[in-house]
This record gives structure tokens, sequence and C-alpha cells, in this order.
């Protein structure tokens, strides 16, 4: 497995604003907001050494939940080979790509390029979709996207790993004597993250995964599902270690002088780095954070104080 972040630390990366426009995270000033705002936030992670940056996915969204999603969703292998050009270091994360929706050689076709074009900087971060309506547009059975995805998952291990002629032969999918290049940089092949905090999802990343991306999970459920995960891996016999995630609260550094929420963690860098790192001690590896900000401008300095001033603090 190619480790993200070093053993011992703990490291930190950062969810996209601009991207995706949910009404439940996006902050006001992102609707006017475009390609020069992500990249000049990509920089600012690569700058401030985040491990990574993460752009999520949705095909489509049904009117039904347009009101609460919204319909801007960038797509993740574009928007992160775009950002691939103008950072150096911040690695690619798909949080998450909803893999079960293509055919799993579109999928490594894809993500073998980024993984390319970026000298091996992807994170391919997978999930299994909770739109219905984008999996029947698609020909693609909703009901059945669990073990869909399980499938697909393990396809695009193979596909992925060192052999530029790769086989697999499941239920759905089936390939060999079939070449796909470029291959990707990072051997065996790059990082492969699950996402989501359902028992399936859980399992799913115990079992598959490189790493576990939990989905809504307070601060106070997290050591009882880092327990069941890794009870889950030990039993399917597998000894390599699974880099562990958590979404912390949203972040200030410093005094705001509006209302950031009374769940955001503000304050000196010292009382935010304390807090944070309770997530290491219940067997964290990485966090990802979320700042409050009014305007680009505000979110960069957040990122760049951060960079400084917190994240030399977290492994203390």
């Amino acid at each position: 497995m190619v480790r993200v972040v070093p053993e011992g630390r703990l490291g930190y990366g950062l969810q996209l604003p601009v991207q995706a426009q949910s009404t439940l995270f996006a902050e006001a000033w992102e609707a006017g907001a475009g390609p020069e705002e992500l990249v000049a936030v990509a920089r600012a992670a690569d700058r401030a050494g985040f491990a990574y940056v993460a752009c999520c996915e949705h095909v489509a969204v049904p009117r039904r939940l347009a009101g609460a999603m919204g319909t801007v969703w960038y797509d993740p292998v574009a928007t992160l080979s775009y950002l691939a050009a103008v950072t150096e270091r911040v690695r690619l994360l798909s949080h998450v790509a909803v893999v079960g929706l293509r055919h799993p050689l579109i999928g490594a076709k894809q993500y073998a390029t980024l993984d390319r074009l970026s000298g091996g900087r992807l994170i391919l971060g997978v999930g299994a979709g909770h739109v219905r309506e984008e999996f029947e547009a698609l020909g693609v059975d909703f009901r059945r996207r669990g073990a869909v995805l399980d499938e697909t998952v393990d396809a695009l291990k193979a596909a992925l790993g060192e052999e530029e002629f790769p086989e697999f032969a499941g239920e759905r999918f089936a390939f060999g004597e079939l070449g796909q290049a470029p291959r990707p940089v990072q051997r065996p092949r790059p990082p492969l993250w699950v996402g989501g905090s359902s028992p399936a999802a859980v399992r799913r990343a115990a079992v598959r995964g490189d790493g576990w991306l939990p989905q809504g999970d307070r601060r106070a459920e997290l050591p009882r599902q880092i327990g069941t995960l890794r009870r889950l891996r030990a039993e399917a016999g597998i000894a390599e270690p699974i880099e562990i995630g958590a979404l912390a609260e949203p972040v200030y550094v410093g005094k705001p002088g509006w209302d950031v929420g009374r769940r955001t963690l503000t304050g000196a860098p010292e009382r935010i780095a304390e807090s944070l790192r309770e997530y290491g001690a219940m067997g964290v590896h990485q966090i990802q954070v979320r700042f409050r900000s009014r305007g680009v401008a505000e979110l960069v300095e957040q990122i760049a104080a951060f960079g400084a001033e917190v994240g030399p603090l977290l492994d203390g």
C-alpha cells in the first residue's frame, strides 16, 4: 500500500470549495466563484503542507433534491487534473467518486491518467452513492449499488495495478488481454479509500480499502466505528494497516469578527490543535478540515494560518 500520511503523524486535508455547492455546507461567496478561486485555494493548500485537496461527484441531481444539494458538482477527474497542473506536492483525492456508475475499465483509464499527469498524487476515494435517479438515468441498479461497488472496487484494484494487461473475472465485469496505458505512477497502485459510515460501508472499507473516509460521524461516535473497522479487518485476515480519516468540525483560526456558528473551533492555534489532537488519540490518521470564510481571500488566509500555526502542533 502507498501510505499517504507518514506513520505517527496526524495529517490534514481539505475539501475544495466551489466544486460542490450544496446549501448544507457551501459559503455564500462560492456561488459567484470559479476556476480562479479553485486554483487559489489549491495552491494555498499546496504551500501550507496539506496532505490533499478533494473533489466529490454527482453526475446529475434530480429536481426533488436540487433545493438542498444544488446542481453545481464539478467532475472530479477534470477538476483534479486541472489543479494537478498548478500544484506541486499536494495529493488529489476524489471524495468521493461514485465509481459504480461506470465500467471499471473506464474509471481505471481516467484515474490512471490523472495519477500519471500529476506525478503520482492520486488518492482514489470511492463511495456507493445515494441518489436513485442518478443511477436510473445511467442504467445502473440502485438497489444493488453496494454489490456493484464491491465488484467495481475489486476490478479497479486489478486494473490500476502493475500489470499492463490486467485480468479480472466477476459477476458483472470481466476483462483480460486488454492493455491500458499510461499506467499509474504509484506502485503497486494508487491508494484506494472507501467513504461512508453505514455498516456496509465500514465493512467495505475494512476488507477492501487502504483507507476509510467516514461520513457524518460525530466525534463521540468515532471510537466505536474505528473499533468495528479494525475488528472486521482482523477477522478478514488483513494485516496491512488502514489509514483512518475523520471530518473535523469547522475551523476558524483566530478570533472571528463575525458569526461562524457555534460548532466551529475558533481561537488560538494551541486551543484548536489541542482539540484536533483528540482525533489522533482515538486512532485517526488524517482529518479533513473545513474553514469558515466570507471570500476566497479570507479562506486562503485561514489555510495559511492553519498550516503555519496549527499543523505543527498536531503531532505534539
